[in-house]
């Protein structure tokens, strides 16, 4: 009796959960999360990807770069302009991308413009294979969050620029570009074209490529650690809240060892 009870009781709980699970799903857009409006302004990453934003080897010991490479290389691969030719168009560039829908038909998958490796330049790791990374001129590449339906402004082309930051006497972060002297952007201008956006979604634009920005920095001080800020600049982007400090910018440590005595 009494497992015959639980028997009913626990289908009885089963059913209830799953049918307060479809309610809830009826209510759910596949294509636009609901509370897409808390999020307004993209933040930055940068590839390769490390746990705690610092990227640290020595030109002398290549097991301590291989695997940023390897990063690099694996990222990158879908951006080989023979997948890009295949899979997205060509674009107009400086006009937004726009794929509305008409009511209630989706105009859906949504295409997508190609970002092809090459735009990368000496970033590629089309001709350097070790991005810069074995002569200790090492390339990062920075990108923008996606958010669903975010243009970042018309009449001016948004873009990336970074620059090296130190804390002052009262321990505030202020310019400092001592140690890090040239860098390169790629594509020119770290321009990020507003044929890119807007973005549609995972389950609507399927082969979205994200476009990039590489930094490569060709002479920066060996051996002690670099801090570095990068920001996205734009008519509709915020990247001096203080409140967010992942708003529009990103900040990452580098420490390019050479000789043996830099980081291993």
């Amino acid at each position: 009796l009494i497992l015959m009870f639980y028997a009913v009781f626990y289908t009885f709980l089963t059913g209830l959960f799953s049918l307060t699970m479809w309610v809830m799903l009826q209510t759910v857009n596949e294509y636009t999360p609901k509370y897409q409006d808390r999020i307004t302004n993209p933040g930055l990453m940068i590839r390769p990807r490390t746990d705690s934003l610092l990227v640290t080897f020595n030109t002398s010991h290549e097991s301590t770069w291989l695997a940023h490479v390897q990063a690099l290389n694996a990222y990158l691969d879908f951006y080989n302009d023979s997948v890009q030719v295949s899979n997205n168009d060509q674009c107009k560039p400086g006009t937004y991308y726009l794929q509305e829908d008409s009511g209630d038909v989706r105009n859906t998958p949504k295409r997508s413009c190609q970002f092809n490796r090459t735009m990368l330049g000496q970033c590629s790791g089309l001709e350097d294979k070790t991005y810069g990374y074995s002569e200790g001129k090492p390339c990062i590449l920075v990108k923008m969050n996606k958010i669903i339906g975010f243009l970042p402004g018309e009449g001016k082309t948004p873009y990336v620029s970074c620059e090296g930051k130190a804390k002052n006497e009262k321990n505030e972060w202020t310019k400092d570009n001592d140690k890090v002297h040239e860098l390169q952007y790629f594509p020119p201008n770290g321009t990020l074209d507003l044929m890119y956006f807007p973005y549609y979604g995972k389950k609507a634009h399927v082969n979205y490529t994200q476009p990039l920005v590489a930094v490569k920095f060709v002479n920066i001080t060996n051996n002690v650690d670099v801090n570095i800020e990068c920001k996205v600049y734009g008519s509709n982007v915020k990247n001096d809240d203080e409140r967010d400090k992942f708003a529009g910018r990103v900040v990452f440590t580098l420490n390019v060892g050479s000789d043996g005595t830099g980081s291993a």
